[in-house]
């Protein structure tokens, strides 16, 4: 793993700048590298303790550093309802208790230099199924934890493809809704990192035109594909669009700005 993430940070540095390697590395049977920590799923940390879960996050940071990697798409930071399809993936029921689970999750990964992902934005917790192609009912209180989570410095929040009529009533998914990200997250929580979207090529996002753009101009910085061949695609859309429209190229110069923060944050660079 570690020659692999070596080589990747090669040719980010040949093509002219370092790059950011990611992996979900949730705990329990959700994570990327299966040999390292959190050996327990969230919902079990959530019955263990706070003390428990930043032994296993501080554990987790310190396998992801040597592995190469920089940020950590973790904790989920939704806040479980009865049937919620998140299932041990989520701390628990209490917006309390996950608000302090996930604080300590962020702490003791970025006391590490690992960049922690607060997700999924503004919470699915409420959900019984998949949401690419669903409404979320949001409870107020499921807000709480993200609001935690902001408030221990976590420098990347996710924001999912559901939509929300009670935050925004145009039914946009939330990754292109601006009243979500950038006047409620952004404006309203005081989140000054890198926002993340949720995979770009589920059914909702995919089929929506110029989606890169559009989750730009809602104040996305960083854009997730599970496939190269779709994020091949996205790109050639956005170099387009940026060509063609001054105002996608403003908004790309705020996300490359927040994301040269983060990379400086974690002390990424070229040596010459």
């Amino acid at each position: 793993m570690r020659r692999t993430t070596a080589q990747l940070h090669a040719a980010g540095c040949a093509a002219g700048l370092p790059l950011l390697l990611l992996v979900d590395q949730e705990g329990g049977f959700a994570r990327r590298l299966t040999w390292a920590a959190p050996t327990h799923t969230a919902r079990e940390l959530g019955g263990l303790g706070v003390a428990r879960t930043r032994v296993e996050a501080r554990a987790a940071a310190v396998a992801l550093r040597a592995a190469g990697i920089d940020v950590d798409l973790a904790p989920v930071t939704d806040t479980l309802a009865p049937g919620g399809f998140l299932g041990s993936r989520a701390f628990g029921g209490d917006p309390s208790l996950v608000g302090r689970l996930a604080a300590a999750f962020v702490e003791e990964l970025q006391a590490h230099r690992i960049a922690a992902t607060t997700k999924h934005f503004p919470g699915l917790g409420t959900a019984r199924v998949s949401t690419d192609d669903h409404r979320v009912s949001l409870r107020s209180t499921e807000l709480e934890p993200f609001r935690t989570a902001i408030a221990a410095g976590v420098k990347l929040v996710m924001v999912s493809n559901a939509s929300y009529p009670a935050l925004d009533n145009s039914g946009a998914a939330a990754v292109f809704s601006r009243p979500i990200v950038t006047d409620l997250l952004r404006r309203s929580y005081g989140f000054d990192g890198v926002v993340v979207s949720d995979a770009l090529d589920a059914p909702t996002p995919a089929r929506t035109p110029d989606a890169p753009a559009r989750a730009l101009a809602a104040g996305v910085d960083l854009l997730l594909y599970t496939s190269g061949s779709a994020a091949h695609a996205a790109y050639v859309r956005l170099a387009a669009d940026a060509h063609a429209s001054p105002a996608v190229r403003a908004h790309l110069a705020r996300a490359v700005a927040h994301i040269r923060a983060l990379k400086h944050w974690l002390g990424l660079g070229c040596s010459r």
